[in-house]
C-alpha cells in the first residue's frame, strides 16, 4: 500500500507540473491589446462618432469575410471627439489575443454619427464604414504575457468634408496609429488663457499633433514619436499674435514641458515704444 501511495503521489506531482507548464505556455502565447482614441482639434461645437465594433487581423489585405478577424470590442461606444483633446482619450476596447503581428484594424461605425455647428446638428455620412468597417493599417506586435496599447489619433478637422452646397457632411476619417509606449508628449501653459489658443506640434513642416489649450491656458499633446518639434501657438482671438517655439526635443515615454508662452497683443510694439 505504501508503494502504491508513493506512485500515486509521484503521478499527481507530474500532472501538477505539466498543468503549470501548460498554463505558462498559454500565458506566453497570448498578450493583451488595448485600443485608445484621442483627437486633434477642430473648429466645431461637437463631432460624434458611433463605434459599434473594433476588430483586428494579422493580414493587412484581409477582407471582411475572412475568418482570421479577432474582436477587440463589440460593445458600442459613442464619443464626442472634441472632448478627447489635451491628453484625454477614450478606451475603445481591450482583448487578449494570440501573440503575433497584427497588421489591420477595423472600426465598424453605426448610424449615430453627428456634427454640431453653431448649435445645429447635422448627420455625418460614413460611406462603407458601417458595413465593411473603417480600415487602418497598423503594426501591432503582440507578445506573450505583455500588454500593447494602440493609440488612434483621429484628426477631426481633416476628416469632415462638406458635400458641395447640399448642406451634407461626409466623414472621411484621417487617423494616425502609434504604439503608446513608443511615444512622448509636449505640455505647457499659455498666457493669457482668454486668447483660447490652438497649439500644434510640427516636424518637417508636417503637423503631427494638435490641441486647444484649456480654459486655464494649459495644454498637452500626446502620441509624439521621438524627434525635434516646433510648437506653433495660434490664438483664437485676433487681439493676440501667434508664437512659434523651436527645437523642442521629445523622447519616449517622457513628457517635455516648455516654458510658459506669453502672447503679445496685436499691434503692440515689442520695444514698448
Amino acid at each position: 500500500m505504501r508503494i502504491l501511495s508513493t506512485i500515486s503521489i509521484f503521478i499527481t506531482a507530474i500532472f501538477l507540473l505539466a498543468s503549470c507548464d501548460l498554463s505558462d505556455d498559454l500565458t506566453n502565447d497570448t498578450g493583451t491589446l488595448q485600443v485608445l482614441l484621442t483627437d486633434a482639434p477642430a473648429n466645431y461645437d461637437e463631432v460624434w462618432v458611433d463605434v459599434q465594433e473594433v476588430r483586428v487581423h494579422k493580414q493587412s489585405e484581409a477582407e471582411e469575410d475572412d475568418n482570421g478577424w479577432r474582436t477587440v470590442n463589440d460593445q458600442p461606444v459613442r464619443v464626442n471627439l472634441l472632448e478627447l483633446t489635451n491628453g484625454n482619450y477614450e478606451i475603445l476596447g481591450e482583448a487578449e489575443l494570440e501573440a503575433g503581428n497584427y497588421s489591420q484594424i477595423r472600426l465598424i461605425l453605426g448610424e449615430q454619427n453627428e456634427l454640431v455647428i453653431d448649435g445645429e446638428s447635422t448627420p455625418l455620412t460614413t460611406p462603407s464604414a458601417q458595413q465593411s468597417g473603417l480600415k487602418l493599417n497598423v503594426n501591432a506586435e503582440i507578445e506573450g504575457g505583455e500588454n500593447y496599447t494602440l493609440l488612434l489619433d483621429f484628426d477631426a478637422s481633416r476628416s469632415i468634408v462638406k458635400a458641395g452646397n447640399s448642406g451634407m457632411y461626409i466623414l472621411k476619417p484621417v487617423i494616425k496609429a502609434v504604439e503608446l509606449a513608443k511615444t512622448g508628449a509636449i505640455g505647457g501653459s499659455i498666457e493669457p488663457a482668454e486668447a483660447l489658443p490652438w497649439v500644434y506640434a510640427i516636424a518637417d513642416e508636417d503637423t503631427l499633433a494638435g490641441t486647444q489649450a484649456s480654459d486655464e491656458g494649459d495644454f498637452l499633446m500626446i502620441g509624439l514619436l521621438d524627434g525635434t518639434y516646433q510648437v506653433s501657438v495660434a490664438p483664437s482671438m485676433e487681439e493676440y499674435n501667434s508664437e512659434v517655439i523651436s527645437n523642442i526635443e521629445v523622447t519616449a515615454p517622457d513628457t517635455t514641458f516648455i516654458d510658459t508662452v506669453t502672447l503679445s497683443e496685436s499691434g503692440a510694439n515689442v520695444n514698448g515704444e
